[in-house]
């Protein structure tokens, strides 16, 4: 290991650093709009979700228990109860095996355990479920494979008997 006591001088062709900047920005170059644009309301739910991820890879297993406020993707093997108040999605060759608390769900792997409380449950070609559901609503694609019982479309409030949220592909 060699250590260098040489002092550097600053480059001068260098712009000084000025966070309120956008990096793909020079510090010298005016801003095409000064007011920065407001993004539209469907754009920033989205924005957030997909900043808020977490993974579960596909070479791992793990147990134990997730809960927090964001999405949780699974790609590999989970053993324990997930609850999020974002989506979880459960991959081609994943399994989650435990209790399910999200607001939505999306299963092209395998879960075995119950679903409670989601918004939207999307059971894709090649997903299996094994376990119960309470959902807003519920679809359902050719080929995927269910054991279990099914409810949806019924409001939480007093319920009013509408039972059109589910959907076959």
């Amino acid at each position: 290991m060699a250590i260098f006591d040489q002092k550097t001088a600053p480059r001068k062709d260098a712009a000084p650093f000025t966070p309120d900047l956008p990096p793909f920005r020079e510090a010298g170059q005016p801003a095409a709009d000064a007011q920065p644009a407001a993004p539209s309301p469907a754009a920033a739910p989205r924005a957030q979700a997909a900043a808020k991820e977490s993974l579960i890879a596909s070479d791992l297993t793990i147990e134990g228990k997730i809960e927090g406020s964001g999405n949780v993707r699974i790609a590999g093997k989970f053993k324990g109860d997930v609850n999020v108040q974002g989506d979880l999605t459960i991959e081609q060759g994943a399994k989650l095996t435990g209790g399910v608390r999200a607001r939505r769900v999306v299963i092209a792997g395998e879960l075995e355990g119950n679903i409670e409380g989601a918004q939207q449950v999307e059971l894709q070609q090649g997903g299996l479920l094994v376990g119960d559901v309470k959902a807003g609503t519920m679809t359902v694609a050719s080929g995927a494979r269910m054991r279990g019982q099914a409810d949806f479309g019924w409001e939480e409030k007093g319920g009013s008997g509408k039972t059109d949220g589910f959907s076959a592909a």
